[in-house]
């Protein structure tokens, strides 16, 4: 292979998304820099200026002509960092996560329009492909905190959470089909039936398979929202994969209006206990309890949402 072998592979690529006629390809009004800077802010809960620069390579005044376009379009809003004042903290208005919203779907439009060319038999062969591109050209590096994405569930993405949930509670705290019982009951009621402005799910990425899951449901109590299913797989701990779950929900639960945020764990979970707590969750009642086959220490949570989170900037 030549360098010129790969920069013909790259104009060819380029052409076949549409790189450099982006606006056009997705009928929308944003380059294709300006879309991925909506695409991280919509993805990362907490995202300052200098953030965007670092892992999008952009140069200073060219990102920071994007953020005033998108400032003055009413997409987004910038305010000092409480931990650092010298950093900007950039966030999404809710017409800012529409217009995020509706530039993804038009994107999987897009790719799957692309991706009905190619023969089903042929596919595994194509997923093989980029993932050896991606491989070989990382040069082995580690996964970055960076590397990671929160989205949106797709197809199949709340049956993995069902199956990993059981998988790794069994494999780590002794759970039995119980649990998988509990999992899918709670999965298949937000499937069935939630409110996708109080109600939602994150799917953390990484290397374009999912390594983390988090939901964030109405509980019977009035103003307060449900966090559930927290889970980071073993391979993927360690990037800060947790926190971010944790931060979404609570951003989250704060910008539609709940006024707290409660959840249930068991003691023997001191990894998330300990997340909770730098979150400002304070334990409001324990008891004991047999479940899942197991004699377990149940706990309640609880984060007053009207009052600032000790995480985060």
């Amino acid at each position: 292979m030549t360098v010129q072998d790969i920069r013909a592979f790259n104009r060819f690529y380029t052409n076949v998304i549409g790189a450099l006629d982006y606006s056009r390809q997705l009928y929308a009004p944003y380059t294709l820099t300006e879309s991925r800077v909506l695409y991280e802010l919509a993805h990362s809960p907490r995202t300052d200026a200098a953030d965007l620069r670092g892992e999008l390579s952009l140069d200073a005044g060219y990102l920071s002509r994007i953020l005033n376009k998108f400032e003055r379009a009413g997409l987004i809003e910038r305010t000092a960092s409480r931990k650092d004042p010298r950093r900007v903290r950039v966030t999404l208005t809710p017409r800012g996560r529409e217009t995020a919203a509706l530039l993804a779907e038009r994107a999987d439009e897009s790719v799957g329009a692309l991706l009905a060319t190619v023969p089903a038999a042929e596919r595994p062969r194509l997923s093989e492909a980029m993932h050896t591109v991606r491989t070989l050209l990382s040069d082995g590096r580690p996964p970055r905190r960076e590397d990671v994405l929160l989205r949106e569930p797709r197809p199949g993405d709340l049956g993995w959470m069902v199956a990993r949930n059981a998988a790794l509670y069994a494999a780590e705290y002794g759970f039995n089909a119980d649990y998988e019982g509990l999992v899918a009951r709670i999965v298949a009621d937000f499937a069935e039936d939630h409110d996708p402005h109080l109600e939602r799910v994150w799917i953390a990425e990484l290397d374009g398979r999912p390594v983390g899951c988090v939901m964030c449901v109405r509980d019977e109590a009035p103003a307060t929202a449900r966090l559930r299913l927290l889970l980071v797989e073993p391979d993927a701990r360690g990037l800060g994969i947790g926190d971010r779950l944790v931060s979404a929900v609570v951003d989250f639960a704060r910008g539609v209006g709940y006024r707290d945020l409660v959840l249930w764990t068991n003691d023997v979970l001191a990894s998330a206990r300990r997340l909770y707590q730098r979150h400002g969750f304070v334990l409001t009642a324990e008891k004991p309890h047999r479940s899942f086959g197991q004699d377990l220490n149940g706990q309640d949570w609880h984060l007053d949402l009207t009052e600032p989170t000790g995480a985060g900037g």
